[in-house]
């Protein structure tokens, strides 16, 4: 028996995941940093639970795959949104035509900021010490 699985990557500030879509029924196996965590306790609020679903739910495939999450870096909310780009990703590996429903919720869309570097004679990126003028 050959495994079909569909992958895809999703990126937001400095957190990365790797998703994989395998057939299932809805199963969800999470590894953060490299340890295994429980889906429901490590995204606790409601709201990220939502980000991480979204792209299942408008495309009706939530009991289609189990999905295996492989996230580094990052706080818990940009990891929520990188999960839920790789799983826009790989569900257009999975079927092409569901690019326009998933385009048009912005699902599709990179979140490019990023945290700015810090300046020489600078406190931070912006932030100058304080100027007396005696």
């Amino acid at each position: 028996m050959s495994l079909i699985q569909y992958y895809g990557t999703g990126k937001r500030k400095s957190s990365i995941a790797r998703v994989f879509l395998r057939t299932g029924k809805g199963e969800i196996t999470l590894f953060v940093n490299k340890r295994t965590r429980n889906f429901e306790d490590y995204f606790s609020l409601e709201s990220y639970k939502l980000t991480v679903r979204q792209p299942l739910m408008l495309t009706e495939t939530e009991s289609k795959f189990d999905i295996f999450l492989r996230v580094e870096g990052g706080g818990v909310r940009a990891q929520a949104d990188a999960i839920r780009l790789g799983i826009s990703r790989a569900l257009l590996e999975f079927n092409r035509e569901l690019k326009p429903a998933l385009k048009a919720a912005g699902l599709l869309t990179r979140d490019s900021r990023i945290k700015e570097r810090k300046k020489y004679g600078l406190l931070g990126a912006r932030k100058a010490p304080q100027y007396h003028k005696r």
